[in-house]
């Protein structure tokens, strides 16, 4: 069982809390009936701490209430452990405050066994961005994921594995911020041109400075170009627009890729 390493700094670590705040999130998010109901298969979705990027993530999950989805497959960097290539847990369970996640045991040893991933817990023992979406999806009463971290990884490396992780009952969700510690004014612009290059399915577009999970990223955009999907910016803001200081800020993009 893999403990929870950021409860009570990322969000918090009280259960009653935390399923609280988490049901306020998703409770600001104004819903469009007409335009929510277009079952994505994959999703950009940010990974701070609540207090900054919560109210951007809520405009992925709020669209999630009620879908029938077998296993949420995250995708998101390694910011603690240097990770050449990708890797799945070994570990059969992950736990929250909100208590035990599954973890897809049998997924992740076929991505191994296809040599698509290595097995590695890791760069996943402490890594805050792929914890941090458990959650939400444990509220919305999903309880079953396949973990990805990517590091150093070639876009069509990570676009092989999602073409054999993203079936039918699968959902997709790419965990990355945008631009971190530039001015409210250079991140806004920076971002809008990082949120285009997402719309347009453009993965070449995102450089270094971009999206801290920018491998993992270009790999979906990459993987999805084929499909030809809907790609919706849904909501796009900073850290300076929850109230931290303008001089700098952290940018987050929710995004939703619809067949």
């Amino acid at each position: 069982m893999r403990p929870p390493a950021v409860a009570g700094s990322f969000y918090p670590a009280d259960p009653t809390e935390l399923r609280g705040t988490v049901e306020s999130l998703l409770g600001t998010v104004q819903r469009e009936p007409e335009r929510d109901v277009d079952q994505a298969f994959a999703y950009v979705v940010p990974h701070a701490g609540y207090r900054w990027s919560g109210p951007t993530a809520a405009h992925v999950y709020a669209r999630l209430a009620g879908r029938d989805v077998d296993r949420v497959v995250l995708l998101g960097p390694s910011h603690r452990v240097p990770l050449r290539g990708i890797a799945v847990p070994a570990e059969g369970r992950w736990s929250t405050p909100l208590g035990p996640v599954d973890v897809d045991a049998e997924g992740a040893r076929d991505l191994v066994a296809g040599g698509l991933a290595v097995a590695d817990d890791e760069p996943h023992s402490l890594e805050h961005s792929l914890e941090v979406q458990l959650p939400f999806l444990q509220v919305l009463g999903f309880s079953r994921v396949l973990p990805v971290c990517v590091g150093f990884a070639e876009v069509d490396a990570v676009a092989a594995l999602l073409s054999v992780v993203a079936v039918p009952g699968s959902l997709v969700l790419c965990s990355t911020d945008l631009s971190h510690y530039l001015t409210w004014e250079q991140a806004r612009r920076a971002d809008a041109a990082t949120a285009d290059a997402i719309v347009r399915l453009e993965p070449e577009r995102i450089g270094e400075g971009d999206a801290c999970g920018r491998y993992a990223l270009r790999g979906l955009l990459a993987w999805a170009r084929d499909l030809r999907p809907t790609v919706r910016l849904l909501h796009l803001a900073t850290s300076a627009d929850e109230g931290g200081p303008p001089e700098r800020v952290v940018g987050y993009a929710a995004v939703s890729l619809a067949a």
